[in-house]
């Protein structure tokens, strides 16, 4: 393989592999049938497509091969996968399919539910199956891919409006699965295990591919279980796995075993998870973890060296910069501004929406929405999104310095702070918070507890604090706090005022 990988290039060497593949449940299919599979698939699809419109097919399907067969499709193909995701429902995603010309939508028993009325081929069906069997001695070929070819469309996780699709080239998808290979020295005794949502970037880059790009085996879970995660992978011999948001500390929160490092996992790489959470779990279960930042785009990726500080996202990169929102200049250390990048990274736009493109590259600098501020020694911390920001008696604040620090207290097991309108102008900063089991909250106490806090100032204090069972979710564990904000004060779980 030459130049740049393409997913094309990885599944190339898989099409004769008989003993490495995919395990799913109680089954094992071996790469040779599996992409013998993504063939004929791609054959069926190609005959209900029509050719002057663009090739795309949205996938509303769990994680099982069906899903992973229909990546395998496109990336021997010209077939574009869209990615769609379960928590849409009726209009919103009719809208997005309409959105990423979709002319095609599969899905399964499980999830056809959302498309309602939607136009859609249920993939567990005999009419399908029939189908695809058709085109069963189909030859398995990968095309000469480019690396810029449109491989797949992700939609962002809209926890801040409209999702927008954004494009991933074939190029893009190999990099990060050769990339993690590199990092962990996988090869072709590893198993990756992908439990993730694969409509989304962080199992598609760094789980599906790195499964091609290790030449090991795949191993699925249909959707993220907690107390199954350990039981898995032994069950597997997984010796990798991706995460993205808080599945490391709901893995934490299951019952500790002494046996807990006997076990075949390795290595785990991910985003947004806690740093003690990150430390506990490798501990724990006896892996290297690594927790990248990161985001569908791809426009700005910060990676922990050995030297990070504890809640560092890691040094910044050449081209990576924080800077002032309003005037766009520099931000001297302990400051907290926009991260950008003066190149677009692994940025490759955004389909059907040079609105969105424009104001992601206004300027030639790609805007991340992302706070951060730096330290002395050039080490960036992250801060919120841009549009978490709060307006505090004057002061801009970002929510997730203040959550970091909430999140030592003892009995709180998740939290999300997010700003309110304010009596007069500005906002007020209010916490979601989740308990351990059997914690109750008592405002004196927690006052006690801020005030303690020598990193946290008085204006960063929470003035309402909600406790909650549980905080509102996409399928990818992050938290919408658009809903939280919209509440506010009034809603159903138990708010107690904190005199600042």
């Amino acid at each position: 393989m030459t130049g740049l990988p393409t997913v094309a290039g990885l599944l190339t060497p898989l099409i004769d592999v008989d003993d490495r593949g995919v395990y799913f449940e109680d089954t094992f299919v071996s790469w040779r049938e599996h992409l013998a599979h993504g063939a004929a698939i791609a054959a069926a699809l190609r005959a209900r497509l029509d050719p002057d419109r663009p090739p795309h097919v949205g996938v509303l399907l769990q994680n099982t091969p069906s899903f992973s067969a229909v990546l395998v499709a496109a990336g021997l193909t010209e077939i574009v996968v869209v990615g769609l995701n379960p928590v849409r429902r009726g209009a919103a995603l009719q809208r997005d399919v309409i959105h990423a010309d979709c002319q095609v939508v599969l899905t399964d028993s499980a999830s056809a539910q959302a498309l309602g009325d939607l136009e859609h081929i249920n993939v567990d069906s005999a009419t399908w199956a029939d189908e695809v069997a058709a085109h069963a001695d189909v030859p398995v070929v990968a095309r000469q891919a480019d690396p810029a070819d449109l491989f797949m469309l992700i939609y962002t996780s809209g926890t801040s409006g409209d999702p927008k699709a954004v494009k991933c080239s074939q190029g893009k998808v190999a990099i990060a699965g050769v990339t993690m290979t590199q990092r962990f020295s996988l090869g072709r005794d590893d198993v990756c295990y992908v439990s993730m949502p694969l409509f989304h970037s962080n199992a598609v880059l760094v789980g599906w591919a790195v499964a091609l790009a290790s030449r090991g085996s795949l191993a699925l879970r249909r959707k993220f279980s907690a107390s199954q995660f350990l039981p898995d992978v032994r069950r597997y011999g997984a010796t990798y796995a991706n995460y993205v948001g808080k599945p490391l500390s709901y893995v934490l929160a299951t019952p500790e075993r002494p046996d807990d490092a006997d076990n075949p996992l390795r290595a785990g790489y991910g985003n947004e998870g806690a740093p003690a959470d990150v430390e506990r779990f490798a501990r724990r279960f006896d892996a290297v973890v690594m927790d990248g930042f990161g985001s569908t785009e791809g426009g700005v990726a910060i990676a922990r060296t050995p030297d990070t500080p504890p809640g560092a996202l890691g040094p910044l990169p050449e081209g990576t910069e924080i800077v002032d929102v309003e005037t766009g200049e520099p931000c001297p250390p302990g400051v907290t501004g926009e991260l950008v990048s003066t190149n677009a990274g692994r940025f490759e736009g955004y389909y059907n929406d040079p609105d969105a493109d424009a104001e992601r590259m206004r300027d030639g600098v790609y805007h991340s929405g992302d706070l951060a501020y730096r330290d002395e020694n050039g080490y960036a911390y992250f801060a919120g999104r841009l549009g978490d920001w709060m307006r505090v008696d004057g002061e801009n604040l970002g929510s997730a310095p203040i959550e970091r620090v909430l999140l030592r207290h003892p009995d709180v097991v998740e939290v999300a702070v997010y700003g309110i309108p304010a009596p007069d102008v500005g906002d007020q900063v209010m916490a979601a918070l989740t308990l351990t089991e059997g914690a109750s909250f008592d405002p004196s106490t927690f006052r006690e507890f801020l005030a303690a806090q020598t990193d946290l100032g008085r204006k960063q204090w929470p003035s309402f604090v909600r406790i909650s069972t549980a905080l509102p979710r996409t399928e990818t564990f992050k938290v919408i706090k658009r809903h939280l904000q919209a509440e506010g004060v009034d809603c159903a779980d138990p708010v107690y005022p904190i005199e600042r």
